[in-house]
């Protein structure tokens, strides 16, 4: 079930409770980890804007898992998915634990193949690729954030967002922009701090400013406030939301009732 922005707005009107005192004493998405003004003017000279209408589209996608080779049963994970996720756009795709959203994230960013269906990154589609063209074209598109940040342990925060740059030599010209980036997420006094001295939050958003440090249009993050407290979690949507503001694409799987109100749309698999 596909909910569209402003249905989706309508409905929070006719249905949303007057505020308890608890409510209101909760941390806002708003209450990012830098002040929003000063966020989103530091964002628009570091990060690069997107430049396609729709930079991912998915068409009628079925993922299966299993099969007579290994003697499993196979299973049909996502069946017939459609979405169209447009520059700037937030979309979330909501449902309970082993419903599929781990493996749309996965198809979306190339990293595996869909059964069935079709997978396009700026109009051009993932199965006329060859592996390598599908690498280099997911290095300038996709940023991807897994479950957890999935960092480095023994780099600190900075090495760990330049990772990316390294294949290509890049490290040197990218330090700023990498110092720039943990600045943006609220991190500039922690660079050299490792994971095992940040909160899981922290981590979160050095798995963040990595996944935007070559210049990412399309962010894809998977369940990004597990385990998070509420104030935590709300950095980071407050994160992922001013991200779209320079027309990056975000696509996240999430379960989380505040992400999904401030998400431009959201798919539920069943």
């Amino acid at each position: 079930m596909t909910i569209e922005p402003e249905s989706r707005k309508n409905r929070r009107a006719e249905e949303r409770p007057a505020p308890t005192q608890d409510e209101e004493n909760t941390v806002s998405v708003e209450q990012s980890a830098v002040d929003g003004a000063e966020l989103q003017t530091r964002a628009n000279t570091i990060i690069k804007v997107a430049d396609h209408e729709t930079p991912l589209r998915l068409e009628d996608v079925t993922i299966r898992y299993g099969g007579e080779r290994n003697g499993a049963e196979r299973v049909t994970v996502v069946e017939g998915f459609n979405m169209d996720l447009d520059a700037g756009e937030m979309h979330c795709v909501a449902g309970r634990s082993g419903s599929g959203k781990t493996s749309i994230l996965t198809v979306s960013a190339g990293l595996t193949l869909p059964t069935s269906g079709r997978v396009f990154w700026e109009d051009a589609p993932l199965d006329a690729m060859n592996d390598d063209e599908v690498a280099d074209r997911r290095r300038a598109l996709i940023g991807y954030v897994d479950q957890g940040g999935a960092l480095i342990e023994g780099m600190s925060a900075l090495e760990n967002v330049l990772l990316p740059a390294v294949p290509d030599g890049e490290v040197e010209q990218r330090t700023e922009m990498a110092k720039d980036l943990l600045e943006l997420v609220g991190l500039g006094k922690r660079i050299k701090h490792r994971p095992a001295q940040l909160s899981g939050g922290e981590r979160q958003r050095v798995a963040i400013a990595r996944a935007l440090i070559l210049g990412t249009r399309v962010l894809v993050v998977d369940e990004p406030t597990a385990s998070l407290d509420r104030a935590a979690a709300n950095k980071i949507i407050g994160i992922l939301k001013d991200t779209t503001k320079d027309g990056i694409s975000v696509l996240v799987a999430s379960h989380d009732h505040e992400l999904i109100r401030v998400s431009d749309s959201m798919t539920e698999l069943n």
